[in-house]
Parts: structure tokens; sequence; C-alpha cells
């Protein structure tokens, strides 16, 4: 391949990539591009620019590239030689340029997912590798995993609280569902429950996104975002903070909801689940602090300040019925 000294340095670096991948490219043409190489330093630069751009627009494993510019290194001091004119800063840099292409497409060592699960009833704090505190709450189930470019969690389903460690060259992100949560060093919460994802912001900043919405939510502290089951990002709200702050203590606060909604909640934390004889109980309102798990207590308070009356079927069933007057 002959290429015109008159045309830029990055113009020749252009053609050389393409005849290197060219199906009919000859052990001639990888020894001219090998001597191309050596001639200045900024041949080195165009052709590491060249690359770059080509590894991450097509994300190509040219091993032919790599042995050509090896092969320049081996035969540098006959080069040297011959062109008697070449500065010893053009060599020096040969080398360093072929550092960076071995580097760049040296395999990364395999990346060990690290699984987190708790069961039902049961919370449990974990810290990662690079500092970051992790609170499960019942039932999850997450999977992290670090490299030396990002730092990722999968939060499968369940509810976790995150106290990230601090690391602006890692990236911290949180894949649950359709959503995901990137963040540098801060506190938030994620739930994955039916399909949907919820994330409360306690402190600092984070960005949510997800694959079905173009918008990105940027949540302060004191809000929260849902993103449903098909993608989409809803308004930002007010966050529950005491809320928030209470579950990871193992107590779940409850301000006027509906008695169906505290019982769904109530029942992820215990194997003795409490139903509703009569749906239409469902409707009514209900508030107070409330320990996960203590089903007895929960229909205590119910039985006592709400006219119902527990039945008992079994050591895992409670049925709510509406007292007889």
């Amino acid at each position: 391949m002959n290429t015109r000294t008159s045309q830029p340095a990055d113009g020749q670096a252009e053609a050389w990539m393409a005849r290197l991948m060219a199906p009919d490219c000859t052990p001639a043409d990888r020894a001219a591009f090998e001597d191309w190489l050596a001639q200045s330093p900024r041949h080195i630069e165009a052709w590491l620019e060249v690359e770059r751009v080509q590894a991450l627009s097509a994300q190509l494993q040219s091993d032919e590239m790599v042995r050509a510019a090896a092969r320049a290194v081996r035969r540098a001091p006959a080069i040297t030689a011959r062109r008697a004119w070449i500065p010893a800063a053009a060599a020096a840099m040969l080398v360093v340029a072929v550092a960076a292409i071995w580097w760049r497409y040296e395999p990364e060592s395999t990346v060990v997912p690290q699984h987190y699960a708790t069961a039902m009833g049961e919370q449990s704090e974990v810290t990662l590798a690079d500092g970051t505190v992790v609170l499960l709450d019942t039932g999850t189930q997450l999977t992290a995993m670090f490299d030396s470019r990002e730092r990722l969690v999968e939060l499968a389903k369940g509810r976790a609280q995150f106290v990230v460690g601090h690391d602006e060259q890692r990236p911290f992100r949180v894949k649950a569902g359709p959503s995901t949560v990137r963040d540098i060093g801060t506190t938030f919460q994620v739930a994955h429950r039916d399909g949907a994802v919820d994330v409360g912001l306690l402190e600092g900043r984070v960005d949510v996104s997800a694959k079905g919405d173009r918008n990105v939510a940027t949540l302060s502290p004191g809000e929260q975002v849902r993103v449903d089951a098909n993608g989409r990002i809803g308004p930002k709200a007010p966050l529950d903070v005491t809320g928030a702050r209470a579950w990871p203590q193992g107590d779940l606060v409850f301000r006027e909801r509906r008695l169906d909604e505290l019982l769904i909640e109530m029942n992820r934390y215990s194997k003795q689940q409490v139903r509703l004889a009569d749906p239409a109980l469902g409707g009514l309102v209900v508030s107070g602090v409330f320990h996960a798990g203590d089903q007895d207590a929960l229909v205590a308070v119910l039985e006592r300040g709400w006219s119902l009356r527990a039945e008992r079927r079994g050591a895992d069933e409670i049925v709510l019925h509406r007292r007889d007057r």
C-alpha cells in the first residue's frame, strides 16, 4: 500500500486501518505499515486515535493490528539504523504506543458476581468491596459486579438501602427492572416489587433513568420517583423520610394508609399471614407504627381501635372480620 507523504497523518492512519482490516491484506502491507508507524511520533499519535475511535464505535478486536505494532517494536533497532535521523523520543513513544494497544486489548480479569439474599422476615447488612453498605430488606435478592471501571448492582426483587462509598472514578449504578439509578456517593433506597421500581433519596443526589423513557429524573434529598413496569418514569413526589428511615430499624410507619395496603406490607415479614374476610374492610384507614413481623401486636391494635375480630386458622393464618355489634 502506498500513502502520499502530503496526506495528513490522520488520513494516512485511517487508510492503514482500512488496509489492515481488508481480507487481501498481505505480509508486505503489514511490513509497510510498520515502517510508516516508525517514521514519526505524529504517525503513532494518529494511529492510536484512529484505533481508539474504531474500538469504541465498532468494538473491534483485531489482533492483526496489535501484532503489527508489536513487530514494529521488535524491529526498532533495524529501523533506527536505516533512518539515523529518527529522534530517540520517537522510539520511546513507539514503545508506549504499543504498550497502550496491548493494554487496551488485554482481556479483563473475570468479574466474579457477589450474590446476596434475605429470607422472609429477615434483614441483613452487607459491606461491598468498595465500602458501600447495603441493607437488604425482607425477601430481597441482589447481585454486585464490580470492575475497574464501574460498580454495578442488580436488584432482582425486594428493597435495599445503599450508603454508597465515594469513588468519582467509578460511578455506582443500581439496575432494577427497567430502571437504572446512577450515583457517586450518597444514601438512597430502591424497592423492586410487582414490576415497578420506587427510588427514594435520603442524602446526596441520584439520576434515575429507564429503558422506556428518554427523560432522566434527578432526585434531591427528600424526593422519590416511581418507574412503572413499562419503563415510564413518573413525576417526582415527596418522600416519607420518617418511614424511609424507620424500616431499616425494623419498624413500619403508616400514615392514613388503607388497611389492605398495610397488611400487604406487614405480611412480607412473616409466615403468619393476616387476611381480610371481607375485601371491603381493606378501605379502612389506619395510622400507626408497627414492628415488622410482629403480627400479634398488629392484630391486637386492629381489634382495639378498628372494631375488628381476629380468627386464627392454624399457626400461619389470621383472618380479620368485622366485629359483630
